[in-house]
């Protein structure tokens, strides 16, 4: 009999120690949802959202001459800084430490023309996205590059950590690449006639090229479509809700089709219409 209870005793505390487990580990996820810097009740009680940008990326991020900030990525980031009520703080990044700026907690979001890889996937998570792209190739008009085989044991220019850098290395590895921080850095690069050509986001080298009349985007796409979104830290899983109702929302407001006409579509010459940028309504 003795027996029989002690089994039973033994059984009941280890049911108890089972539920003590399972409510400790449902605590600790709340807890650590409430413990991050960068969670959408963190944000609100602080007041102010970091955002991170390039600063040299027009028509999408940049400071003009008047030393403000516009372009496309900024016009959404002052849209989610509204409707979160808060200030906004930019964080200028490069194209290379735009991860580091999550994880460091530098920043709570990223908005800086972030395309979306498998790679990437598994160091952030990434919202809806609000921009479609591909990688293309410009080059001087008086010797243009039309074809990748004439890039083969060429040095061809490119920002380091960007989708230009990830194609060519993973996919034409008999093309040199000349690699640099920013955007800055690899336009003077190419007027300096440091490489044949340069490879960057095909949209972003229509507006590149019609301030600079004497080169030409030679190969207008290469590679898969892809898509640009907000990144935020692995595992946010509150900043990430709220950023995908959001861009949900802006779409459905029209609001991507009002940044493109403001921010996009003077920069743009006639080879880009609204659809080849802008994800279609939903």
């Amino acid at each position: 009999m003795k027996h029989k209870l002690l089994v039973k005793l033994v059984a009941l505390v280890g049911i108890i120690a089972s539920i003590t487990l399972v409510l400790a580990g449902c605590g600790s996820s709340s807890s650590s949802e409430s413990n991050n810097p960068s969670s959408v009740e963190k944000i609100q009680k602080r007041g102010t959202i970091r955002v991170a940008v390039f600063g040299d990326l027009p028509p999408y991020g940049w400071v003009n001459k008047d030393g403000k900030r516009v372009g496309y990525d900024i016009t959404l980031a002052r849209k989610i800084a509204k409707d979160l009520n808060v200030k906004l703080k930019f964080v200028q990044v490069n194209a290379n430490n735009r991860v580091d700026a999550l994880n460091s907690n530098k920043v709570d979001i990223v908005l800086a023309n972030f395309t979306v890889t498998p790679e990437r996937k598994d160091v952030v998570d990434f919202a809806k996205a609000y921009m479609k792209v591909s990688v293309g190739v410009v080059s001087p008009k008086d010797s243009p590059i039309t074809k990748v085989s004439q890039l083969n044991g060429k040095n061809l220019i490119v920002t380091k950590g960007t989708t230009a850098e990830n194609y060519f290395t993973s996919k034409q590895k008999s093309v040199d690449l000349l690699k640099f921080d920013s955007k800055t850095q690899q336009f003077n690069a190419l007027k300096n006639n440091r490489g044949v050509a340069l490879a960057d986001d095909n949209s972003y080298l229509y507006a590149w090229v019609k301030d600079n009349p004497t080169y030409t985007v030679g190969i207008k796409n290469i590679g898969p479509n892809q898509y640009i979104s907000p990144a935020v830290k692995k595992g946010n899983k509150s900043l990430l809700n709220w950023t995908n109702k959001e861009i949900k929302k802006l779409n459905k407001q029209g609001f991507f089709t009002d940044d493109y006409n403001s921010q996009l579509k003077p920069y743009f010459g006639d080879e880009v219409k609204p659809s080849d940028i802008i994800l279609p309504q939903k």
